[in-house]
């Protein structure tokens, strides 16, 4: 693949990871649809993917090793998407990652009402779906096509 290439397809997977973090903010903020612990840490992938894809494109030496790692950056999404799936269908109970409260400290019975009283999302409800899908099983689908478009940009590359 030549390099002008290459760069294409890059910017378009950047703008297509650029979008679903747009939309999940729309979702956030304009829907007021407030993300549990999961939907959050499920964000970090595609922050740190701009981030690598922006080194990669200004670093063309380093372009081996990043289209590698973006693409189990994104095995590694729908890893974490799939088991916050589970947890939405019941196949995994909440774990400590759902929790909101740090339970390291000991707290008085003021503490634990407060926290109680505070808005806690749980990972278990699903309330935004689109054509049926809740959010994090079309993550699922998205990590794992974007990690085989890296996979097959890194194939290709290696080529070269």
């Amino acid at each position: 693949m030549t390099n002008q290439t290459n760069k294409k397809v890059l910017i378009f997977l950047l703008s297509l990871i650029c979008i679903a973090l747009i939309f999940a903010y729309i979702i956030e903020f304009k829907f007021d649809q407030q993300p549990c612990k999961l939907c959050l840490y499920q964000r970090i992938p595609y922050f740190l993917s701009i981030f690598l894809i922006l080194t990669t494109l200004f670093f063309k030496s380093y372009e081996k090793i990043i289209l590698l790692i973006l693409c189990l950056v994104f095995i590694a999404s729908s890893v974490l998407a799939f088991y916050h799936f589970g947890i939405e269908q019941g196949f995994f109970s909440e774990t400590l990652a759902c929790v909101n409260q740090n339970l390291s400290e000991d707290l008085s019975k003021e503490q634990l009402l407060e926290q109680l009283k505070e808005n806690f999302i749980s990972c278990k409800d699903v309330n935004f779906k689109i054509f049926g899908f809740s959010l994090a099983a079309i993550n699922i689908i998205f990590s794992l096509v974007l990690s085989i478009m890296f996979l097959s940009l890194y194939k290709r590359c290696k080529k070269n």
